[in-house]
C-alpha cells in the first residue's frame, strides 16, 4: 500500500487562515498526503496555530498563498467570504482548473461565482464540529459529518476531501444551507447560552462545581435525544406539572427582582425558561403527551397566572 506522500492525486493545498478550523483542516488534509504550500496567518495567535499544527508550514500573504495552491482552502469567518472572494476575483487571482474551497456553513458554492467565472471549480464543505484549533480535533473529525455543497459533476470531489480528512460526507442543497446552518446553530450555540444559564442558578445558591452536578444529567440527555428524538422528552412542562411549573417561575421572578435594571441576568433567567417553556410545552401538546387543558395551564403558570 501507497503511503500517503506516495499516493497519487496530492495536491499543493493553499490554507487561508490559520483560525482554529484552517489549521486542524489543513493539518487533517497533510496527514492525507497533501502538501500544504502556505498559510495566512494574520495575528500572533494563528502564527502560534500554524508552528503547532503546520509545522514549517511557510506563511505567505494570501495572493501568494492563491497564485501557488492547486486547492485553496478558504476558512474564514462566513461574512468575510464574500468579499474575499470577490476581491481575489477582481485582482485576477483565481486560476484556471483550481480547486477553491470554503468552510463556511450559511453559503454554499453561488458565492464562489468569480473562481467560476475564471474557470476554477468551487465547493463547500462545512464541519458539524466545534474546534478548539488543537490537535485533538484531528480524532474529533473521525465522528464528524460534513455538509457539502457542490455542482454534481464535482460533488465526488468534495466528498472525497471529506473522507480524506476522516470524516463523512453529507450533501447539502445550495438553497438550504441558510436552513442547514440555522439547525446546526441552534442546536450547538445556543445550547452554550442555556449551559451558562444553568451554571449561573446553580452558583447563585452556592453551587461550587455547576458543571460537575450538570455534566451527567446534560450528556445523558443529549445521548437520549439522539437516540430516541422527542420520545426522549421529559421534565415538569412536558409531564404538564403546572404546580412545578409555578413554583420555577416564582423563584425566577424572585431572583429578578421588581427592577429589572437592578438584575437584568436574573431577568434573562426568567424569560429564558419561560420562552423555552413555552416552546417545550407547544411541542409536549403537538406531541399528545399532555391534552390541551394542561397545556393552557402550563403556559398560565409560565406567564405567572393562575388557570382559569
Amino acid at each position: 500500500m501507497n503511503e500517503p506522500q506516495q499516493r497519487p492525486g496530492r495536491l499543493g493545498v493553499g490554507i487561508i487562515s490559520a483560525g482554529k478550523v484552517g489549521s486542524v483542516l489543513g493539518a487533517a488534509l497533510r496527514a492525507a498526503g497533501h502538501a500544504v504550500v502556505g498559510v495566512h496567518a494574520h495575528s500572533e495567535t494563528s502564527r502560534e496555530r500554524a508552528d503547532a499544527l503546520l509545522p514549517d508550514v511557510p506563511v505567505l500573504d494570501v495572493t501568494t498563498i492563491v497564485e501557488r495552491s492547486e486547492l485553496v482552502l478558504l476558512a474564514v469567518p462566513d461574512d468575510q467570504l464574500p468579499g474575499l472572494v470577490d476581491g481575489l476575483g477582481k485582482l485576477g487571482a483565481w486560476q484556471q482548473g483550481q480547486l477553491v474551497v470554503h468552510t463556511a456553513g450559511r453559503f454554499g458554492t453561488d458565492v464562489l461565482e468569480p473562481v467560476r467565472a475564471a474557470g476554477g471549480i468551487g465547493l463547500a464543505i462545512h464541519p458539524s464540529m466545534t474546534f478548539t484549533g488543537l490537535s485533538l480535533d484531528l480524532q474529533r473529525l473521525t465522528d464528524c459529518s460534513f455538509g457539502v455543497t457542490a455542482a454534481a459533476p464535482v460533488l465526488p470531489i468534495a466528498q472525497a476531501l471529506v473522507v480524506e480528512m476522516g470524516a463523512e460526507p453529507v450533501a447539502i442543497a445550495e438553497a438550504d444551507r441558510p436552513l442547514y446552518h440555522a439547525a446546526l446553530a441552534h442546536g450547538s450555540n445556543h445550547v452554550m447560552t442555556l449551559m451558562g444559564q444553568s451554571m449561573q442558578l446553580l452558583h447563585e445558591i452556592g453551587v461550587e462545581e455547576p458543571d460537575r452536578m450538570l455534566g451527567p444529567l446534560v450528556r445523558a440527555t443529549v445521548d437520549n435525544a439522539l437516540a430516541s428524538g422527542e420520545n426522549a422528552l421529559t421534565g415538569p412542562v412536558a409531564r404538564g406539572d403546572v404546580t412545578t411549573v409555578a413554583a420555577h417561575v416564582a423563584a425566577l421572578a424572585e431572583l429578578a427582582g421588581p427592577d429589572r435594571a437592578a438584575s437584568s441576568a436574573g431577568h434573562d433567567l426568567l424569560e429564558g425558561y419561560r420562552a423555552l417553556g413555552r416552546l417545550t410545552a407547544q411541542r409536549a401538546a403537538a406531541s399528545e403527551r399532555i391534552d390541551d387543558t394542561t397545556y393552557r395551564a402550563v403556559l398560565a403558570a409560565l406567564d405567572g397566572k393562575d388557570f382559569q
